[in-house]
């Protein structure tokens, strides 16, 4: 074992006693519900001796990743590969809205599937109706980030951009408020690379948010950060994107969930430092604790776990990572996502394809670039729809009560020589009596 891991395992299994209670308690408490069977004939009378199979289809909880590569791979094997191994694990995907690529001309947006390529942003409509077709539930990113607005928005002043920000949430709330409910509204506000002169104005967030709820007020509005500002940063109730989020919400203005990035985006010879507050996870929960007073729901929105290399240590420590902050995301009260970035090596951002430059340089994917399966692929496929799956296979007479995670589950049961298949939700905010006639 190299100096690197040790040092990363003895931060990650720091107060590992405290942990892993909160983790088992915490999944035990808030991400599993019982639920009461109840079979009955024509007449309502129990039925008795009933053979019953079911199992979870699909966890209510959220788990991601960016759908950037859709239809984008250099050959079809390579994209009907990407879209088995994104909906095998995954049941939501965050779309790219990014205006400069949306919108690279004044006027000519590229929603239709038809639209123009630009790498890494496959059209709204080829991207939702995969979704549809494959059961994945879509979420937006982003409708105001400055850094990505297109050129030609540099020359308005503040007035006009803003009239042209609204036109854009106009249209995208006409065109696909229907199809995707949670909408990043703000993302990265603290970083000073803006294109507009209207990111330097006080009301910018909250402008963006005024709007957003005109145009959405159905929808889910998220408001967004990099892992340096909410994390890194921590300082309790101190720290600027707790006291953003203050603010918006003490002058009246709807935020309904707040997300978080976890981007480790440190290159390996200096990353340790960082690490002994990124990794040690009761202090990780303290800072979940803290965003939680806000009583809004959490998500992890941007995840990169690097392996660096693709050396088999280098590989299966990124996965034992993954795994374990997975666990202590999945075991918060407050979170209801949880969205991994990049599936596959070689494809991330600023740099091209199969390049060792930009984010590839962190080889965070949990595919490799000849889309073999990594160690981290693994995992989280055994997390999600093994080791957090329920499944039943028993007999029973007239009522049969089991405890399961929350989604959508299948059954089928077998009774006097009758065969019944229903289909039922179990969620935490329901009774959860579900009542079956053979």
């Amino acid at each position: 074992m190299s100096k690197f891991t040790e040092d990363v395992r003895n931060i990650l299994y720091k107060n590992k006693e405290y942990v892993d209670e909160r983790i088992e308690s915490g999944i035990e408490q808030y991400r599993k519900g019982y639920c009461n069977l109840k079979f009955v004939d024509k007449n309502g009378n129990e039925v008795k001796n009933v053979k019953i199979k079911g199992e979870l289809k699909k966890h209510a909880f959220n788990f991601g990743a960016n759908l950037f590569m859709l239809d984008e791979l250099e050959t079809e094997e390579k994209n009907a590969k990407y879209k088995e191994y994104f909906k095998n694990l995954f049941n939501m995907a965050t779309l790219p809205f990014y205006w400069c690529d949306l919108e690279p001309e004044e006027g000519k947006p590229r929603y239709a599937k038809d639209s123009p390529k630009i790498y890494r942003r496959p059209a709204p409509d080829l991207c939702i109706e995969w979704c549809k077709e494959n059961g994945i539930r879509p979420k937006e990113h982003c409708l105001n980030y400055d850094p990505w607005s297109p050129d030609w928005l540099e020359k308005y002043d503040v007035s006009v951009t803003k009239a042209k920000l609204e036109k854009r949430f106009k249209e995208l709330a006409e065109r696909y408020a229907e199809d995707i409910y949670p909408w990043e509204v703000t993302n990265e506000t603290f970083f000073a690379n803006n294109k507009t002169k209207f990111y330097e104005q006080n009301d910018f967030v909250e402008w963006s948010f005024k709007t957003a709820d005109k145009y959405f007020p159905h929808n889910e509005l998220i408001i967004n950060e990099a892992m340096w500002h909410s994390w890194e940063w921590y300082i309790g109730n101190r720290t600027p994107y707790y006291m953003q989020i203050e603010r918006l919400i003490n002058s009246g203005h709807r935020v309904d969930a707040v997300g978080i990035q976890y981007h480790m985006f440190w290159h390996r010879d200096v990353c340790l430092e960082k690490l002994r507050l990124a990794y040690d996870l009761k202090w990780f929960y303290g800072v979940l604790d803290k965003y939680a007073e806000f009583k809004k729901p959490l998500q992890i929105t941007e995840i990169t776990i690097p392996a660096y290399t693709l050396e088999a240590e280098d590989e299966e420590l990124q996965a034992e990572i993954i795994t374990r902050l997975y666990k202590v995301w999945f075991s918060h009260k407050n979170m209801e996502s949880i969205i991994y970035w990049n599936l596959v090596d070689g494809y991330a951002a600023f740099a091209p394809q199969g390049s060792e430059g930009g984010e590839n340089y962190y080889h965070g994917g949990l595919l490799r670039y000849d889309f073999t399966k990594k160690p981290a692929y693994n995992a989280l496929y055994n997390l999600i729809n093994k080791e957090w799956h329920t499944s039943i296979d028993t007999e029973c007479s007239g009522i049969y009560t089991f405890k399961g995670f929350y989604g959508d589950y299948e059954l089928e049961t077998e009774a006097d020589g009758k065969t019944v298949k229903v289909s039922f939700e179990l969620t935490p905010d329901a009774d959860n009596q579900v009542i079956i006639e053979i």
